[in-house]
């Protein structure tokens, strides 16, 4: 059977072709082979391209195959490691120089750092050898033209350099697995093939530049000094990449050489390189390839993992965006402390993200690419909205909506709530209960068998709303004790900690959501709410303007925002919030009658006060409102203007009126007894209606009749 393949006549045998090394596949004539560097396309200087959907970051010219060669092939003596020990070798000893080929004084093992292969070989009688574009941790890398695919570009990456034929085709065979790996955004292997004592992986040429060396240019430009990219280019470009890491998990495989020279940008996409490190999930004795500075510290004991994996992508965004002297030595599997950061400080919940990624327990880290990139879009969000000083919102993947706030004060009851986990078995069960009742649930969900976690939060949340906070407590702990990582449990907690009237109980409990899923606004907003009841207004001001400039949505943070403002004596700020609720919120009117509170209730010198009075007054006056609504925000506006006018205070422009009514004395009292009365001939019982007639009858202006 023959390949099929655009300009490759090979033959398949065991299921690939014995030439490009694919399995068969049919492509329609004419198709330009891919990956080809010399086929890709180009676009013109100054074009950009969408990442994550959120950042355009400039276009590059696809990189001629020549130009990437190594002009002084050499290894750094820093580089130079033992293979078999992992000792330093070939360094300069007593005056002498490095040797580039010995052996190890440590193990006796052979090394050497010389290219192996020179122009003009032909390797597997296909593969015509160009020059080295790299030496890595398994040897040096080559460019080379494929004689049987019309010179395409391709890449030799060796796999293992030994005299044993036998060894090298049998890891050759082991790592044909490679060839099903099929993502856009993966480099492509075309082929394994053998050549004297050594066995190379064929592999796509991938024309572009590596984040190493788009981090070296910037430092070029800037003197030779470290120019870490824009913090929202550098999430940017991890979020477009670890959905090809996220494939390869679901293949069962590690990359485990993640790191800024394997990441490529192409014209106007990424893609990963270099997959001769890849290890089955299941493999216990391949081994294992890394690089210090990105390696997790648990991988010589236990291996690598999914969670090993993702922290070595935290390694990587942290040297994109951050200075990071010492990341192989002092901080080797540690931050900088975050006082020590410009951007952690100003970005909080990035070196939170970056902190749970490389916590020292795999266990504590992300546990799949499809959560860091979730978590990581949230950065994102906020980053963007903070640069540009506009939102940036998207609903919540873990969280419901905000509730209606309550403009008036904090109110826990209407914080988000955690979604129900999607791959919980009984999450479509949960989806069908419509009760609202709390006690009715409270029975449906005991009579659920074996209950899930989900049911069991759903149990303990509404036990909450019967008032059995002692019966949610313990449902809760038993959840923990079984699932200690649910970050759900905590939430629950500190909800019951603020029904308890426990704030410092209700701060921790929320810190450990915002440090499980530090890119979600919900956790940040509750904390906003625990200090405002706890009357610190500046640090809940400081959570509330976080979560408000990143999605107005949440409009409890902007009231929250407006009323930390109003404390702290500042009433334009709070304005100035209140405006940041949409037109298409539910909120709106809310917001606009707390607006018109603010103006009544603050203004300095008469003047002001009066200009304030009148701007409450066209907003009032906009809004469809209750007669009710209105007459006790028309009562409160009156009776401010009328005390202005009792202290003495004259009005600068008496004609021009307030409500309709003369800025003088006797028309306000005629309009505030009116008010009063129309407020009485409402109330609900007699106590007010006689409070509101005693007001009406206080305010009249005084007659002779």
């Amino acid at each position: 059977m023959n390949c099929g393949r655009q300009g490759c006549g090979g033959a398949i045998v065991d299921g690939y072709c014995g030439a490009c090394g694919l399995a068969p596949r049919a492509e329609p004539p004419g198709t330009a082979t891919k990956g080809s560097a010399r086929s890709a396309g180009r676009r013109p200087a100054g074009a950009t391209w969408l990442a994550a959907d959120l950042v355009e970051l400039p276009a590059i010219s696809v990189q001629d195959p020549a130009t990437a060669l190594m002009s002084d092939p050499q290894v750094r003596q820093s580089s130079r490691f033992c293979a078999a020990c992992d000792d330093p070798v070939g360094r300069d000893r007593d005056g002498a120089p490095g040797r580039v080929d010995g052996f190890c004084r440590r193990c006796g093992a052979a090394f050497s750092f010389t290219p192996k292969l020179a122009s003009s070989d032909v390797v597997a009688g296909q593969y015509e050898v160009i020059g080295p574009l790299a030496h890595g941790g398994m040897g040096w890398v080559y460019l080379a033209e494929d004689r049987n695919v019309d010179g395409r570009p391709v890449v030799l990456k060796g796999v293992l350099n030994t005299a044993d034929e036998d060894a090298v085709a049998a890891a050759l065979n082991e790592r044909r697995f490679l060839a099903k790996v099929d993502h856009p955004k993966i480099v492509t292997i075309h082929n394994f093939v053998q050549h004297e004592s050594s066995g190379y992986i064929v592999m796509e040429y991938v024309g572009g530049w590596s984040l190493a060396q788009i981090l070296r240019k910037r430092r070029k430009a800037n003197g030779n000094k470290p120019n870490p990219l824009p913090v929202a280019e550098a999430i940017a470009y991890i979020v477009e990449i670890l959905p090809a890491l996220g494939y390869l998990h679901r293949l069962g495989l590690l990359f485990c050489d993640f790191k800024l020279d394997n990441v490529i940008q192409t014209a106007n996409s990424l893609k990963l390189i270099d997959l001769g490190g890849v290890y089955r999930m299941d493999d216990r004795s391949s081994p294992i390839y890394g690089t210090v500075g990105y390696q997790a510290p648990e991988i010589a004991q236990t291996g690598p993992s999914i969670a090993s994996d993702l922290f070595t992508v935290a390694r990587t965004l942290a040297l994109l965006c951050i200075e990071f002297p010492g990341y192989q030595s002092q901080f080797k599997f540690t931050l900088p402390a975050r006082g020590d950061v410009p951007l952690f400080t100003r970005f909080d919940s990035l070196h939170r993200l970056l902190l749970k990624a490389t916590m020292p327990d795999p266990e504590d880290r992300f546990q799949s690419a499809e959560e860091m990139v979730d978590q990581l879009r949230g950065v994102l969000r906020e980053v963007l909205a903070d640069e540009r000083g506009t939102p940036v919102t998207a609903p919540s993947t873990l969280f419901t909506g905000d509730f209606r706030a309550n403009p008036d004060r904090p109110d826990p009851q209407l914080l988000p709530l955690p979604q129900d986990a999607s791959d919980d078995p009984a999450a479509d069960y949960l989806a069908t209960l419509a009760t609202t009742e709390p006690a009715e649930l409270v029975a449906l969900l005991r009579a659920v068998p074996d209950p899930s976690v989900a049911v069991k939060l759903r149990m303990a949340r509404a036990m909450s709303h019967t008032g059995d906070l002692h019966g949610a407590q313990e449902l809760l702990a038993g959840i923990e004790a079984r699932t200690p990582r649910e970050w759900r449990v905590a939430w629950y907690r500190g909800l019951i900690a603020l029904a308890t009237d426990r704030p410092p109980d209700a701060v921790e409990s929320f810190g450990v959501v915002y440090r499980a899923v530090p890119g979600e606004l919900a956790p940040r907003l509750a904390l906003g709410v625990v200090a405002e009841l706890a009357g610190d207004h500046v640090r809940a001001a400081a959570w509330y303007e976080r979560v408000a400039g990143t999605d107005p949505a949440y409009t409890t943070a902007t009231f929250g925002l407006a009323r930390c403002r109003t404390a702290g004596g500042d009433p334009a700020a709070a304005l100035g919030a209140l405006k940041q609720v949409p037109a298409s919120s539910s909120s709106h009117i809310d917001a606009q009658l707390a607006s018109i509170r603010c103006l009544i209730a603050h203004g300095d010198g008469v003047r002001h006060k009066l200009d304030a009075l009148r701007l409450a007054d066209a907003r009032l006056e906009s809004l469809s409102l209750a007669a009710e609504q209105r007459a006790r925000l028309t009562s409160d506006l009156l009776r401010t203007a009328l005390d202005l006018l009792d202290q003495g205070a004259a009005a600068a422009d008496p004609d021009v009126p307030l409500l309709g009514h003369r800025l003088v004395e006797h028309d306000l009292r005629i309009a505030l007894e009116h008010s009063y009365r129309e407020l009485a001939r409402g109330a609900t019982n007699d106590k007010e209606r006689i409070r509101l007639v005693d007001f009406a009858n206080r305010v009249r202006p005084m007659t002779w009749t």
